[in-house]
């Protein structure tokens, strides 16, 4: 079982070194905080330290460019959008196994975990770049379905006048568990 394991890991980040993210050559979109992308490591680099959040030095956030306060009536507030963006799960699978291996979770089963965004797509999150992307567990005390009902009320808020873009994206990457209430939500 566990040369599977180790088989699977390699063969993921063979598959993200041709797609350039092996190696932290991927470009950012446009970074929520400044830190530099992780190697192609196949050690524990990053902490579980902070779950249900992500370990911030691994996974800092990063916005799509496309997406600012002038356009997201053309963007995230258009139903349907997100679908427009969001990236294939060859991607996003190769990218979570190779992730699992650097947060050193002893579960290496993909199905446990969400390739999730930390700043999301509805708030107009960069789709593909691995500083906003992380598998967050399916299980615990706040399970990724939890971080779900966090992000719609966000962007309905973002949507609606009521937050504005920045502030949405500034509360959820910082701590998802928390955002709404920093928001008055």
């Amino acid at each position: 079982m566990m040369l599977r394991q180790r088989l699977t890991v390699v063969a993921a980040a063979a598959t993200l070194a041709a797609a350039g993210l092996a190696a932290g050559t991927a470009q950012a979109a446009a970074p929520a905080k400044s830190a530099p992308a992780k190697s192609g490591s196949l050690a524990a680099s990053c902490s579980q330290a902070y779950l249900p959040l992500p370990d911030p030095s691994c996974t800092p956030g990063a916005y799509n460019p496309d997406v600012t306060q002038a356009t997201i009536g053309q963007t995230i507030c258009v139903s349907g959008w997100t679908a427009t963006v969001r990236p294939p799960t060859s991607y996003t699978n190769a990218l979570k196994t190779q992730q699992i291996a650097q947060y050193g979770y002893a579960d290496t089963n993909l199905s446990d975990y969400e390739e999730d965004h930390l700043v999301p797509l509805e708030l107009g999150g960069a789709p593909r770049d691995p500083r906003n992307l992380w598998p967050e567990p399916r299980y615990g005390n706040q399970p990724a379905q939890s971080k779900d009902s966090v992000e719609t009320k966000l962007k309905n808020a973002v949507c609606g006048g009521r937050v504005s873009l920045d502030a949405a994206r500034s509360a959820i990457a910082g701590d998802w568990t928390t955002a709404l209430s920093r928001l008055g939500l």
